[in-house]
C-alpha cells in the first residue's frame, strides 16, 4: 500500500472510532432521541409501539389505529416476561384509535416489551427491544 492510501486509511478509522465513542448510549438521557419505535400492520389497521428512558424507568405507549371508532380490543403488554399492562381499550376520535401508555421498570439487560391487541379473530402484535 502506498503512503497516502495508508493515511486515509487511517484517518477514517479514527473518524469512524471518534464517532462511535462519541455516539451516547440508548439509555442515557430522558429524551425523545433515546426512543425506540415500532410500528407495523394488522388486519384492519396499524400498530405503533414505542419505549424511551423516563427518570430511571421505561415510557411505554402502544397504540392501535384502525379508523373506526367504537371497537374493543383486549390489551396485554409485557416486559422480559412480566405483564404490566392488561385491560380494554375501544377506538375513538376521528382517528378510531386508542392508545396505552405507562411506565414501567427497566430491568437490568434488554428490556422486550411485546404488545397484543385482540378482537375477535384479529390480533396486532409488536415487539421492541430497549
Amino acid at each position: 500500500m502506498n503512503l497516502r492510501r495508508t493515511a486515509a486509511l487511517a484517518a477514517t478509522a479514527a473518524t469512524l472510532t471518534s464517532l462511535s465513542l462519541a455516539a451516547p448510549a440508548a439509555h442515557a438521557g430522558d429524551d425523545d432521541d433515546n426512543e425506540i419505535r415500532r410500528s407495523g400492520s394488522c388486519a384492519t389497521g396499524v400498530w405503533k409501539l414505542k419505549a424511551k428512558p423516563d427518570d430511571g424507568r421505561l415510557e411505554v405507549e402502544f397504540e392501535i389505529d384502525t379508523n373506526r371508532r367504537g371497537q374493543t380490543w383486549q390489551v396485554r403488554v409485557s416486559d422480559n416476561g412480566t405483564r404490566v399492562f392488561s385491560g380494554q381499550r375501544t377506538t375513538a376520535g376521528r382517528s378510531g384509535s386508542f392508545s396505552v401508555e405507562f411506565k414501567t421498570a427497566n430491568r437490568a439487560g434488554t428490556d422486550v416489551i411485546r404488545a397484543r391487541a385482540t378482537r375477535g379473530d384479529t390480533t396486532c402484535v409488536g415487539v421492541v427491544r430497549y
